[in-house]
């Protein structure tokens, strides 16, 4: 037929131009008759001297033509244009024979063409599907395929789906899709499909619709995690103890299975019975002493205190005053002694007050004027400036301006000058480490950290304060000026670095820095999102910043580009989170940005508030870090023992809270805590406990492994998940433990913890949980809160910053220190030079190596055409 369609056929008198062969402008097309309406088929052709149409092989009627002459503009041929009419009486008298079709024949004087087959069909959709969708009732994540054949028609029906009368559109519903054959899929179904569809058929002549379908989504119900064993029902002897667990993971919905099995159990226990101690029988007494006394001792030992019994009460010892030989004699000259010492030690303490003042008199005669010299880059790293008050007689000296509304902190001390040598590197702005001259130099320092109290009360009257948490746990705070300092939660690794010009001069301002936990913030997360660091508060949120701050922060994500998309959240003052960045995209604000490295992240920022780290699994291939830790109680006074496993979040700030939480319930350490990488498959955890010796201990779970289920861990917002493991041993003398504890991720990775102990003995909290950069005061104010001095870093910023010969600027310092992938941001600031010392600062205090950065800084200075002098000063 379409062959049929696209032909024009041209019949040219023998001898005849063919360029006045008529061709045709118009052509008759398919049309559908809709009920009793006649439809219309037209022709035109140039140059024509006639046009009739043929239908079926017949002529029409010239009488049923309608013809329309004209002329061609451009070419002056004449144009004729023919219309004709067909009723569905037409169409239907040769039913069943062929298809009707029509077709135009135009003559001019060089001969005759015929114009393509146009086909006119009667149009109709009957009433009845060929197959309807049925109701079903499916479990939640199982695929549904719900069937549809429209009913015959001409032309043939579209179909469209509805859901509770709403239109199914697959283009905005993954999870959904339309086959071929019109079969409506759901790929996973969900809670939300549950609802009634219909199947809607449609072309130009009706609309039918199927009978609709109801679809219920129904879950079957879930045992929760056993609660822990209650207390033995009884102080001493054999008692029972119950555990419980929920129809609750989940909770069945639709008509969906209840839990299959007991909700409580029951187990017989046995206490072991206390023994008060009692005193042995007293020693006899012992021999008469120099000082006239004799003893006697006794022990608590008849029996001794067991399994909480009382200690005995009453003294160990008893001593009386006797009389025999080695008491009455005096032994001669004691008294002179005694005399002889007491006038030693007077002439000595007078001695000692007379140097003392003579030193105090010799120090305020004389002043302090030793010379003072700046600091130098050595090989062993930056050494401190000595900084000292000033002479108001000597103006040449260099004096940074006080602050008059802060309180003034001096410090004291000299460095000798070096020699100048002729390999020195000479920058532009003059010699890196040329001497500052004779003189004294004082730095003015903000005044001392409030005391906590009196901060928090200050806090209280702020309307930021409702969402602070409260006490100072986990808070650090401090008064900071221009000279800016470092505020650090211990044991967190949670820290702000305000470097120095960030507050104007004039400005002093209180600032905090707060750890919150999971339950003290609602962070929405949805789809696959989840947290991947502390929530940070830092403020407050008026503090006005002409350079960015440094806030820095573990995570726990296993960062790649292809697996994750990572945003920086910041919540606003109405309480809603905001996206501010997204990592390894353009920033669209110059406002923050955010350095991510293997363990923690650096978020510049100029404006102060509370921040979270947020990721978006992008594949299956995403996985989180999970840090897993085995604590078991210190002592054992019953035969019952806990092994509890904690599936936290690796980063420190999650740790050092369990890590409290276990002290409080009398819980040690066993062995070194595992990391397990936590993929994003929807697989639960499960753990379970292996390779006990079974003539010592017995397991008291009932099931082979314990499982905590995927959204709890992924979400990140539950922190203290664990297992306990209830042991029980056959013997009061069983004091060592040796078993294996499996944890893995169903269809992933597992992992084993070896556990060799033995429970009779104290096990401290290793050193590892302390780590040694977090040792020091939460606040740090001025040159004290920084690696490198004050002056040095001027000179290095106003040396590096200008552009320099062969690109040994800023830009080179920061590829000496792999900070390349930041020039953009680096760029976009005042003074880039200060934004890499700022963040090398964030990352290394407070055990950076100075000579690191010196050898980078040296490096840069060799590709401007001098050697660079690395030497130790001397005095």
């Amino acid at each position: 037929t379409g062959a049929q369609q696209s032909a024009t056929v041209a019949n040219p008198v023998s001898g005849a131009s063919p360029d006045l062969l008529p061709h045709f402008q118009l052509e008759p097309e398919d049309v559908y008759i809709v009920k009793n309406k006649a439809v219309s088929l037209a022709c035109r052709a140039t140059p024509a001297t006639q046009i009739y149409f043929k239908c079926n092989g017949e002529w029409v009627h010239q009488g049923d033509h309608v013809t329309q002459h004209s002329t061609d503009r451009s070419t002056g041929l004449p144009i004729m244009e023919v219309r004709i009419e067909v009723t569905r009486q037409q169409v239907e008298k040769i039913f069943g024979l062929e298809e009707y079709w029509c077709q135009c024949v135009a003559w001019s004087s060089s001969g005759t063409t015929k114009s393509q087959k146009a086909f006119v069909r009667i149009a109709y959709l009957r009433k009845n599907f060929e197959q309807e969708p049925t109701a079903r009732e499916v479990s939640i994540e199982q695929g549904i395929v719900l069937p549809c054949r429209p009913p015959e028609g001409i032309p043939p029906a579209e179909v469209e789906w509805l859901r509770n009368e709403e239109l199914v559109d697959p283009e905005l519903d993954t999870n959904v899709y339309v086959t071929p054959e019109h079969s409506l899929v759901l790929r996973q179904a969900r809670l939300a499909d549950t609802a009634n569809y219909t199947c809607v058929a449609k072309n130009i002549v009706a609309r039918r619709r199927s009978a609709s379908a109801a679809i219920i989504v129904y879950v079957n119900g879930g045992w929760s995690t056993w609660t822990q064993w209650s207390g033995c029902s009884t102080s001493c002897g054999r008692g029972w103890q119950k555990r419980s667990r929920t129809c609750t993971n989940p909770t069945p919905l639709n008509g969906g299975a209840f839990c299959e099995g007991q909700n409580v159990q029951k187990t017989a226990c046995t206490t072991l019975c206390p023994v008060d101690g009692a005193w042995s029988e007293w020693s006899k007494w012992s021999v008469c002493g120099a000082e006239c006394t004799h003893w006697r001792s006794r022990e608590c030992s008849e029996p001794a205190p067991r399994n909480g019994g009382r200690e005995c009460h009453g003294p160990e010892l008893d001593t009386r005053n006797c009389t025999s030989e080695l008491c009455s004699h005096v032994v001669p000259g004691t008294e002179d002694v005694a005399l002889y010492v007491g006038l030693v030690a007077v002439a000595v303490c007078l001695v000692l007050l007379l140097l003392v003042g003579v030193l105090v008199y010799c120090r305020k005669k004389g002043g302090l004027d030793a010379d003072v010299a700046d600091s130098s880059i050595l090989t062993a790293g930056f050494q401190p400036v000595s900084i000292k008050p000033s002479k108001a007689d000597n103006p040449s000296l260099l004096t940074i301006q006080p602050d008059l509304s802060t309180t003034t902190m001096t410090y004291q001390g000299s460095l000798c000058p070096r020699q100048d040598g002729p390999a020195k590197l000479q920058l532009p702005n003059g010699h890196l480490l040329s001497p500052l001259g004779a003189g004294r130099h004082t730095l003015h320092h903000s005044s001392p950290a409030a005391e906590g109290a009196d901060f928090v009360a200050r806090l209280s009257t702020q309307s930021y304060f409702r969402s602070l948490p409260r006490g100072t746990t986990n808070m650090a705070y401090g008064t900071f000026n221009f000279l800016g300092g470092r505020l650090m939660i211990p044991n967190t690794g949670i820290s702000l670095l305000i470097p120095p010009d960030a507050i104007p001069r004039g400005k002093i301002y209180e600032v905090y820095l707060t750890l919150h936990k999971q339950e003290e913030v609602r962070l929405p997360l949805a789809g696959c999102q989840t947290l991947l660091s502390p929530i940070v508060s830092c403020g407050p949120p008026g503090v006005l910043l002409t350079r960015p701050a440094i806030l820095a922060m573990g995570h726990c994500v296993e960062a790649s580009a292809e697996n994750w998309s990572i945003r920086l959240k910041k919540q606003s003052c109405e309480g809603t989170w905001e996206d501010v960045l997204t990592l390894g995209a353009e920033p669209c604000t110059e406002l923050y940005y955010c350095q991510l490295e293997a363990q923690a992240c650096y978020v510049f920022t100029e404006q102060l508030g509370r921040f979270a780290l947020v990721g978006e699994s992008l594949s299956m291939a995403a996985s989180k870090r999970l840090k897993l830790v085995l604590f078991a109680p210190a002592a054992c006074p019953s035969l019952e023992y806990n092994i509890r496993v904690y599936c936290l979040s690796d980063t420190q700030d999650v740790l050092k809270e369990v890590i409290q939480l276990e002290k409080q319930l009398g819980g040690q350490l066993i062995g070194t805590p595992r990391v397990l990488h936590f993929k994003d498959s929807y697989h639960n955890l499960r753990l379970s406990i292996h390779d006990m010796p079974s003539s010592l201990w017995k397991s008291k779970l009932l099931a082979s492994y314990q499982e905590i289920p995927f959204y709890h861990i992924w979400s990140g917002l539950q922190p203290f998940l664990h297992c306990t493991f209830t042991l029980e041993r056959l013997s009061t003398s069983t004091c060592e433990l040796a078993c294996k504890i499996w944890v893995w991720q169903v269809e992933g990775d597992g992992q084993s913890f070896t556990v060799n102990f033995n429970i009779a003995k104290d096990t401290r909290f290793s050193d590892w949980l302390v780590p040694d950069s977090e040792v020091g005061a939460p606040a740090l104010v001025g040159p004290s809160a920084f690696k490198i001095p004050f002056l040095i870093r001027q000179k290095i910023i106003s040396s590096l910053d200008p552009p320099g010969t062969r690109g040994a600027d800023w830009r080179m310092l920061a590829q000496k220190l792999n900070l390349d992938s930041h020039l953009s941001f680096f760029a976009s600031k005042p003074s880039p030079t200060a934004m890499i010392l700022n963040l090398w600062e964030a990352r290394h205090f407070p055990n950076g190596n100075l000579s690191q950065l010196a050898a980078a800084v040296a490096e840069v200075g060799k590709q401007d055409g001098a050697l660079f002098a690395v030497s130790e000063a001397e005095c």
